[in-house]
């Protein structure tokens, strides 16, 4: 495996050789984004996989950008990149580069987002611009409580209208101590 350093400067957006399936994961401020590292390391497993990151500054609360072995992209990467007319513009660039957008984990405040096409950062400015063509995977993760709210079926039905495709929640014991859907 790469290091992280060289793993991080391969991985451009700019490169033109197509030998590899682009998975783009996105990640938010779900306590669940502590496995990110886990699911990173398991995609570059997979040959011909190549693996890039967005994430929520919420989403860095649970896990080290700098410990991740791909480019991880911020709200701030998208607004040093442009400052003409003529930049680049980041979250394009991702959704152009990305076979596969997965969110993992999708926590209730990035649902609530995109079901209401809200896009006030990167990672919702992706999927806004997402090419519906291409699969987009989500996987919820949130409190039992928020899980249960009646607006969470309303706006997961939203996405599934979109053609996003849901890994279902699992039972397990919460990290606040509950037990439940999570």
């Amino acid at each position: 495996m790469q290091t992280h350093e060289s793993a991080k400067s391969d991985s451009t957006l700019s490169s033109n050789v197509r030998s590899q399936f682009r998975v783009l994961v996105g990640v938010t401020g779900s306590v669940a984004a502590l496995k990110l590292p886990l699911l990173v390391s398991q995609l570059l497993e997979l040959p011909g996989v190549d693996v890039q990151v967005v994430s929520t500054d919420h989403a860095t609360h649970f896990f080290n950008p700098e410990e991740i072995p791909v480019r991880v992209y911020s709200d701030k990467d998208e607004w040093q990149l442009w400052r003409c007319r003529c930049d680049p513009v980041l979250h394009i660039d991702l959704r152009r580069w990305a076979d596969l957008l997965v969110i993992a984990p999708l926590d209730a405040n990035t649902l609530g987002k995109i079901a209401s096409g809200i896009c006030d950062n990167l990672l919702t400015c992706v999927v806004r611009a997402w090419d519906l063509t291409r699969p987009l995977v989500f996987c919820p993760a949130m409190n039992t409580a928020m899980w249960q709210h009646p607006i969470t079926a309303k706006q997961l039905a939203v996405l599934k209208e979109f053609g996003y495709v849901e890994v279902p929640c699992i039972a397990k014991k919460l990290v606040c101590g509950d037990e439940g859907v999570w």
